[in-house]
């Protein structure tokens, strides 16, 4: 059986790739600026014009709409976050448009679902302490299927100020992340640099959203086709 695809807009240098790659996809990633350490097939596109022309021929979308308009620290300085685009309406329309399966990723406070509600919206926070990595750094994944929301323990390590990690504090992972092979080791990112690891998901995130997305589009396996039940043993004799 060929591997489902993955189509990862606004891939940059491809963290959330990586965990869609490991959980089982080919992945293709596209985004408007050039990404030299991507390290799958890369198409340099405006994302939300490629998604309408090309979206329906993926399996699945997974897009990461810039986070800096929603982002705590620009919206602590007056006037920053309007610098910045605001693309998640935007991009939830383009991707439900193509009728295919979604993941929407981005900080907390961008609008997007991160829990099932009973108007129909699912979604999940993920923390890097759910998958024993040493950052916080949680993401919220607003879903077109269901995912299973993991447990979030209570934050008992401090976190340090980002580029003044100390040993026994959890890293901040954004601007100036020193030390670099710190900040790549917590993130479980290896290939990407400074600029390029303070804006990613780590790879265990999607890796995560992944293997239940590839149940969701795996079809159930019909009885009769076993040859399992009484039907299936009537049409087998």
């Amino acid at each position: 059986m060929s591997k489902k695809r993955l189509l990862d807009l606004f891939c940059c240098a491809g963290g959330a790739g990586m965990g869609y790659r490991r959980a089982g996809f080919d992945v293709v990633g596209v985004d408007a600026k050039p990404q030299p350490r991507y390290p799958f097939e890369f198409i340099q596109a405006d994302a939300l014009e490629y998604v309408e022309k090309h979206g329906r021929e993926f399996d699945a979308i997974h897009a990461s709409p810039p986070c800096q308009g929603y982002s705590a620290m620009s919206n602590c300085r007056p006037g920053l976050s309007e610098n910045y685009a605001r693309l998640v309406d935007e991009t939830r329309c383009g991707l439900t448009a193509t009728g295919m399966p979604w993941v929407i990723e981005n900080v907390v406070g961008a609008g997007l679902a991160s829990s099932t509600d009973l108007f129909g919206n699912q979604g999940v926070m993920l923390c890097g302490q759910m998958f024993n990595l040493n950052l916080y750094r949680h993401r919220v994944f607003e879903t077109s299927f269901p995912v299973i929301q993991l447990r979030h323990a209570k934050h008992l390590i401090p976190a340090s100020k980002a580029g003044h990690w100390k040993p026994g504090t959890v890293i901040s992972v954004c601007g100036n992340c020193a030390p670099i092979a710190v900040a790549r080791e917590a993130m479980g990112i290896h290939w990407m640099l400074r600029d390029e690891l303070s804006e990613a998901v780590p790879p265990a995130y999607t890796e995560y959203i992944g293997r239940q997305l590839i149940m969701a589009l795996t079809p159930e396996p019909d009885a009769r086709q076993e040859g399992g039940g009484e039907a299936g043993k009537r049409e087998t004799q």
